[in-house]
């Protein structure tokens, strides 16, 4: 199958869904540890670092390939990519721990489940921005 045909969320998708789930522990665990010593939204971006540095490593290895300009090139897309994934984790981490969860009366570990919320929320942009910008190979320059 070449690469005009492959289906966009096939086998490719289900190994960035299974790596992505091992960067997602390394985020949600990381966040526990600095809970103690910051805010709760301060916390959740530093745990996302953390996640992004392990996410970025299992994806160009095992996922998408180099992308064959060099791993700071690709490094600092992927850095753009998830920024803006950050901003939608934080942003619904916030939300569901600040506004949603209180409002139906959810006592249980609030901040814990509002941040799993949040780390889950930007899958699918965060797959389609690495498959077609920060994994994207390059094409060769014509001679």
């Amino acid at each position: 199958m070449s690469a005009e045909t492959k289906p966009l969320f096939g086998w490719q998708f289900l190994k960035f869904l299974g790596l992505g789930a091992v960067a997602a522990g390394a985020n949600y665990s990381s966040r526990f540890a600095l809970d103690p010593f910051m805010p709760f939204e301060l916390s959740v971006v530093l745990a996302y670092l953390v996640g992004m540095v392990v996410a970025f490593l299992l994806f160009r290895r095992f996922v998408f390939g180099d992308a064959g300009d060099g791993t700071w090139r690709q490094a600092g897309r992927f850095a753009a990519v998830n920024s803006v994934g950050a901003l939608i984790a934080v942003g619904v981490s916030s939300l569901v721990a600040r506004v949603v969860l209180p409002a139906i009366g959810w006592e249980l570990y609030p901040f814990s489940v509002a941040h799993m919320v949040g780390v889950m929320a930007p899958t699918v942009a965060s797959y389609l921005g690495h498959k077609f910008f920060t994994y994207k190979p390059k094409k060769p320059k014509p001679a």
